[in-house]
């Protein structure tokens, strides 16, 4: 039984990471970079036993297609420390079959991130020796889209105002902003929903499969 763990963080060009080179590492493949030209190969790596994107409404057809669906991320995205993906790793039961992983992470990732607005692009590892850290990459997109299937933007731009109701003007002569997110994806209390939400499916499937193994999503603390 492996202990739980479901780590997040974001793809940022700001930390000097490429969602490409991200999804071509949780894929196991080749996929190249037009924003910086680079190509990466991650064709010889190996233990991928299974690699899927999912859309959610709206998003083009093509974008199954991760290269494109990649592409279209860096593309939107104009400055150098823009926030590209969520990538989310998770331990899988090691108890389970590769059908149960499958299934888990589709009903976690529609129910976390597609019914919501953001694709996802989903991965299965399981390096050798097989069955010893059995574990999935989940990419999820940042921006959310149209009925058109163009990108939105991530947050707006809102005025601070005094105590009159007034814009606060700075010694600079701007005034004084703040960014507002529109989604409320990036709230940091999902951390503890993704987490629960992750034991909760995997204690359903060990439960289901007549394992007398649980998972806890609480730390010790």
């Amino acid at each position: 039984m492996n202990y739980f763990h479901l780590e997040a963080k974001v793809v940022s060009r700001g930390a000097g990471r490429s969602v490409i080179a991200a999804a071509a590492y949780a894929s196991c493949s080749r996929l190249y970079n037009d924003y910086d030209g680079l190509t990466h190969d991650y064709t010889r790596k190996h233990g991928c036993l299974y690699s899927e994107v999912f859309l959610p409404q709206y998003a083009p057809e093509e974008w199954k297609d991760r290269q494109l669906l990649w592409e279209a991320v860096e593309s939107v995205e104009k400055t150098k420390d823009s926030r590209l993906a969520r990538e989310l790793v998770v331990a899988l039961p090691s108890e389970l079959s590769l059908d149960d992983w499958k299934s888990m992470l589709k009903r976690f990732v529609r129910e976390q991130g597609i019914d919501l607005g953001m694709c996802a692009d989903v991965n299965i590892h399981d390096p050798y020796p097989p069955g010893h850290n059995p574990h999935s990459h989940i990419l999820f997109t940042m921006r959310p889209l149209d009925e058109h299937g163009k990108w939105l933007p991530k947050a707006r731009k809102v005025y601070d105002l005094d105590e009159n109701g007034e814009r606060i003007r700075l010694p600079s002569g701007r005034y004084k902003t703040h960014k507002v997110d529109l989604t409320g994806w990036n709230d940091k209390g999902n951390a503890l929903l993704w987490r629960k939400a992750w034991a909760d499916i995997s204690n359903a499937y060990l439960e289901r499969a007549g394992s007398p193994e649980h998972i806890d999503h609480r730390s010790n603390a």
